[in-house]
C-alpha cells in the first residue's frame, strides 16, 4: 500500500500532451528509473482507497508483483514506482497518451476498447449485478421497470442492461454517478432505486459503507465480463513482461492466495469479508490465461 500518488491534470486530457511517451514502454522505464501505475479510489476489492492517499487491493498487489519481475527483468537496483489517480472516464485515455504505464483497476476488456489499449491477461471474470437498499422490493432485472438506474459515467453496466434480451421491454431512467462513490451516494441517498455494476464492486462498496447491512446484491447475472489490467497498445515487448509475470503468479500460487486474502478473508477498512468465492470462469481463466474480449465470453 502507498501514499505516493501523482494527481494527473485534466489538461493532459484536453491537450493531449504526453508524459514520457514511448514506443518502448520497458526501454522508457530503464531510461526513466520510474513506472506510473494507475489506481483507482473504488473499484471494490480489486482497488481502492483506505484514505489519506492509501491505495490497495487484489490489481494493485498482483501490479506490485509485475513491477518487481519487471525490475528484475531489466536488471536495475532500483525502481520507483508514481501512482495516478484514474477514473472511470479517463483510464484509456491517459494510458493512451502515456500519462499511465499501467492501470490496475477494474476495467472490462471488450473488442471495442482493444482498438484502443491492449489487456494482461485475465483474471478476474466479473459478473454484472444489480444493488439495492435492504428494504426495496427489487428481486431482478424485470423489477427495474420504471425505476431509476444508478451506474459510474465510463463504465458498461448501462450498455449491458439495454442489450440484454430480457430488458427489451424495460421502461427505466438513468443517472450516473462521476465514480463508483458517488453511485453509491446516489443509491443511498434515495436518488436511485438500484445500482448496477460490476458485483465485485458493489459488494466491496456495500462492505465499507456506513451501514452495510442496508443493503443487498439481488437478481440474476446481466452479463459475464472479463477485467483485467490495461497497458498500452502496439507495446508487444511490455505486453509480454506484464503476462509473464502474470504466469508466474499463477503457477506459484500467488494469484490464488490473493485471491483468498481480498475476497474471503475481512479486508479494510471495514473488516468486513465480501465472502466471494474464485467462480468457474475466473478459475478457467487461470488454468488457461488469454486476453479475450467480453464479446467471447457472451458468444460461448
Amino acid at each position: 500500500m502507498q501514499k505516493n500518488i501523482l494527481f494527473i491534470s485534466a489538461i493532459f486530457l484536453t491537450t493531449g500532451t504526453s508524459i514520457a511517451q514511448s514506443n518502448d514502454t520497458l526501454e522508457k522505464i530503464k531510461a526513466s528509473g520510474y513506472i506510473t501505475q494507475g489506481v483507482r479510489d473504488s473499484s471494490g476489492a480489486l482497488a481502492y482507497t483506505l484514505g489519506n492517499g492509501v491505495y490497495t487491493g487484489f490489481h494493485y498487489d498482483i501490479c506490485t508483483n509485475i513491477i518487481r519481475d519487471i525490475q528484475k527483468q531489466l536488471g536495475i537496483p532500483q525502481l520507483e514506482t508514481k501512482y495516478v489517480l484514474v477514473s472511470s472516464a479517463n483510464r484509456i485515455p491517459l494510458v493512451k497518451n502515456g500519462t499511465v504505464d499501467i492501470e490496475c483497476g477494474s476495467t472490462t476488456n471488450n473488442l471495442a476498447r482493444q482498438k484502443e489499449v491492449s489487456f494482461a491477461s485475465t483474471l478476474y471474470i466479473e459478473e454484472v449485478r444489480i444493488a439495492v437498499r435492504a428494504d426495496s422490493k427489487i428481486a431482478s432485472l424485470a423489477d427495474l421497470n420504471g425505476k431509476t438506474i444508478v451506474t459510474t459515467t465510463g463504465t458498461t453496466s448501462i450498455q449491458t442492461i439495454r442489450q440484454n434480451k430480457r430488458a427489451q421491454n424495460l421502461d427505466f431512467r438513468e443517472v450516473n454517478g462521476k465514480d463508483h462513490s458517488d453511485s453509491f451516494l446516489v443509491l443511498e441517498s434515495e436518488r436511485a432505486d438500484a445500482f448496477v455494476l460490476d458485483a465485485q464492486v458493489l459488494a466491496g462498496t456495500i462492505a465499507t459503507a456506513r451501514n452495510p447491512k442496508n443493503f443487498k446484491i439481488v437478481g440474476e447475472s446481466l452479463s459475464i465480463e472479463p477485467i483485467a489490467i490495461m497497458i498500452r497498445k502496439d507495446d508487444p515487448a511490455f505486453k509480454k513482461a506484464v503476462d509473464d509475470s502474470i504466469a508466474r503468479q499463477v503457477n506459484d500460487n500467488t494469484v490464488a492466495k490473493l485471491y483468498d486474502k481480498w475476497f474471503m478473508q475481512p479486508i479494510l477498512p471495514s473488516n468486513t469479508a465480501l465472502n466471494l468465492p474464485a467462480s468457474a470462469a475466473t478459475k478457467a481463466a487461470w488454468k488457461n490465461l488469454n486476453d479475450k474480449p467480453a464479446e467471447h465470453y457472451k458468444t460461448n
